[in-house]
This record gives structure tokens, sequence and C-alpha cells, in this order.
């Protein structure tokens, strides 16, 4: 018997263009603002082209994500998807580092936000102000969050569209005053004196780069939270990939023209370079721009944590019970706190430290996703309903080989810290309650999976006869 009152009380999922704003808001951050000098300073005018080859490689692996998400319905992206492909260890450790992931993303986007203000505003140099700070925005994203999707959604898209915004009126303003004598030289002469060095400046550039694009992966983490994340999902990744490429690309080419070789000193390149064209308001509007664009991450961050750690509660039975339990608007309260525990404990490190984490996390949970495609490609134990990866395997060894690369950049500091969480979350696993029901629900899943796919082939077949 369906119940009326429930019924009507049940919380209205997250459109298509509140998805993709979502995923607008976890992609563009503080590095498409703070990281165009570092970039620069590897590779000068051909930081454009390293961006576009970063962009297509991280691209693979996002197809990867489309494909898989596609297959499933439930919330959790990587670990989710390492679940059902490698087994429940397997899972486990994925989500825990994704959420690990979710955490520094949250704390570094508030480091960020914070070290701009000390720009402008002496007083942020303060430790006591600057903790407070710290710590106040961690409560507002929290209180946002309890009250579930309805005021996530009205901040969420304000957010996204004042960035798009603040990036197209750069781009657009800034093209009438680019010199073209900015575009020399095209590429460092340390990079030229043979193949390793530019193997070097290509590598140090990709690194920065690649952090550029590391949010899509937060997408599928809430789908139960959105209306056909079957369809949807897959469509939004590639539309968020997509617009977020050209956004970056010209904006790298336009602050280069702006700037030239000032471009590599500057600590705020994109609000510099403005600044220097049309005087303090095109500074001043970048800077705004910059702070609603890293307050957006944040709070797209703080949205999408708190549902990853909640789904393995909830959903698989991974964690204790108590840590999905959600609040009449369908927050994760539980998940919402611990979330902000860890975020606040995190916003004490340096942002260097914040991004290699990230960096980290993202590796670790790109792989088993890419063999996990290969696996579910080679097995057809989960059809794609809504997306299928065009290429069979080549597509997932491309983006393996990427997220392989990844390795060379990690420092010994930063492999240690995953080596420390991998051992402790494993430790944990073992004295965490088994609730053996979710094994039962999970095999009927299966069951009812298999016999949906069977009764489509028929269709499919009896469709083909007819015509």
């Amino acid at each position: 018997m369906v119940n009326i009152s429930n019924q009507k009380s049940t919380p209205k999922k997250l459109s298509f263009m509140s998805i993709y704003f979502l995923g607008i808001n976890g992609v563009i951050g503080s590095g498409t603002f703070l990281l165009p000098s570092v970039i620069y300073r590897y590779m000068n005018l051909s930081a454009v082209a390293v961006l576009l080859c970063t962009a297509v490689t991280v691209s693979l692996i996002a197809l990867c994500y489309a494909d898989l998400s596609s297959r499933f319905a439930g919330s959790g992206a990587a670990w989710l998807y390492s679940y059902h492909a490698f087994g429940r260890f397997t899972g486990y450790e994925l989500g825990i580092f994704t959420w690990f992931l979710g955490c520094c993303t949250l704390s570094a986007e508030i480091v960020a936000l914070l070290t701009t203000l000390k720009s402008f505003l002496p007083i942020f140099n303060r430790p006591l102000i600057y903790g407070v700070a710290a710590l106040g925005l961690i409560i507002l994203f929290a209180i946002i969050n309890f009250f579930g999707r309805s005021l996530v959604k009205l901040v969420n898209n304000v957010s996204a569209a004042a960035k798009i915004l603040t990036l197209i009126i750069f781009i657009v303003v800034g093209v009438f005053f680019i010199h073209k004598a900015n575009f020399s030289p095209v590429i460092p002469q340390a990079a030229l004196k043979g193949p390793m060095p530019f193997i070097r400046h290509f590598g140090e550039a990709f690194t920065p780069i690649f952090y550029l694009f590391t949010g899509f992966s937060f997408l599928p983490i809430a789908a139960k939270q959105m209306n056909n994340p079957e369809k949807n999902i897959p469509r939004v990744l590639i539309a968020v990939m997509v617009s977020v490429t050209i956004l970056d690309a010209l904006m790298m080419t336009v602050a280069v023209g702006l700037s030239g070789t000032k471009l590599g000193g500057y600590s705020t390149p994109l609000a510099n370079a403005l600044g220097t064209a049309i005087g303090k308001w095109g500074y001043a509007f970048i800077i705004f721009g910059m702070l609603v664009s890293i307050f957006g991450v944040a709070f797209s961050a703080s949205f999408n944590t708190p549902s990853l750690i909640a789904s393995m509660a909830n959903e698989h039975g991974m964690l204790p019970k108590f840590i999905g339990k959600k609040n009449k608007h369908d927050a994760p309260w539980v998940g919402i706190l611990l979330t902000s525990i860890l975020s606040a404990l995190f916003a004490t490190q340096s942002y260097l430290f914040l991004v290699s984490c990230t960096v980290l996390a993202s590796f670790i949970q790109y792989v088993p996703s890419i063999l996990a495609v290969i696996k579910f490609e080679h097995s057809n134990e989960y059809p794609t309903h809504g997306f299928k990866l065009p290429g069979k395997y080549l597509i997932p060894s491309f983006a393996l080989l990427v997220s392989c690369y990844m390795v060379t950049n990690f420092t010994a500091k930063t492999l240690f810290v995953g080596t420390v969480i991998a051992i402790l979350a494993a430790a944990a696993y073992f004295f965490i309650k088994k609730d053996r029901s979710y094994e039962e629900k999970h095999i009927k899943w299966l069951e009812d999976l298999r016999n949906r796919d069977k009764k489509e082939e028929q269709l499919n077949k009896s469709a083909v006869q007819k015509n």
C-alpha cells in the first residue's frame, strides 16, 4: 500500500540544468584563477596547447565515468563502481578515499578563498581571524546543506552563473586589449634544450592543468538526488568538460595576450591581467568573480561529500547505519557533521599540500573506475542504459595510461599520507559490523537487473524481426 503522506513530502529532484551548474561549480574553482601564472611559467604561450592536450586526456577519464554512471542509478560514483566490479573491500577503500578527496577539496577552496582575501584585507593575516573565518565558512555550508536540495539548488545555480559570466566578461573585454607582441616567446628556451627538458617542462605544466578539471568526478556521487541519473549524468559530464575546456583555453590565450611574460609573476594572474588592461575596476571585478567561483566549488564539495559517506552507510552497509541518517529535508545530517569536522582540521594546512592530496585521491579513484569499465565491457555484466562508450577498450586504455602518468608527479610526503589513510581505513574495515541483509538485497538487485536486461533483449529481437 502506498503511503500518500510520504509521497507528498518527497523532495524535488535536481533537474538537468541544476546538475550542469553543480558540475560547473565542481570544476571551475581556485585553480582557474590562481594557476595560469604557474602554467605559463613552464610553457609560455604553448601552455594553451598543453591545456587542450590535458583537457582531452582528462575527458577520456570523464567518458569512463559517463559510461559507468549510465550503468548505475545509485549514489557513490567511484566506490559504487568498484564495489560492483571488484568487491566490497575495494569499494569501501575507494569510498573512504573519495570522501577524503571531497574534504580536501572543500578545505583547499576555503584556504584559497581566505588567501585571496588576505591580498586586500590585511585583517585576515591574523591567525585568530583567519581561523574563525575558515570555521565560519564550514559552518555556513553545513547550515545550507541541512535544509536540503531546495536551498542547495538556488545557491549552486547563482554561483555557477556568476563564475561563467566572470570568465566570459574577462575574455570578451580582454580580447580588445591584447598585444600580439605578448604572444612571444611561444615556448621557454630551457624547454628546447632537448627531449628531457621538454618533457620536464610539459609535466610541470600538466600537473596544475590537470587539477583544473578534477572536479568532474563529484557529479555522480549524489545520483539518487537527481532526475533520471542514468541518462542525465553522462550528458552533463560531457557538457561540463566541453564548456570548461573552451572557457579555460580562451581564458589562457587572453591572459597571455594581456600580460605576456609578466603573467608568470602574478599571484592573482587574471585579476592582474585585466587590471593592467582597464584599470583597478577590472582587477576588482575579477577578484569578486574569483571569490564567487572559489565559494561555489567549496559549496559543491560540501554538498556532494556528505552524500557520499551517507550512501556508503545506506546502500550497502559499509559504514554504521547512523552515518546514513537524514533529516526531514532529505539531507544526510550525520555525514554533513563528519565532513565539516574533518574539513575544519584540513583547513589548518597549506593550499599546496591540500592540492597535492586532492590529486592523489583523484588518481586512486580513477584507476579502479577505469578498470571497472574494461571489466564490464568484457563481461557485459551491467549493460549501459543511456550512454555507450565508443571504441570498446580504446578510451579506457588511454585513460588508464594518463592516470598512471600522474604517479610520476607525486612527492614522497603525499604518497606517505595516502598509504597511512589506506592502512587506517583497512584496519577500521574489519571492526565494522557487517549487515548481511545488504548483501541479500544486492543479490536480489542483480537478479532483477539481469531479468530487466533479458526482457530488453527479447523486446529488441522482436522489434528487429517485425521490421
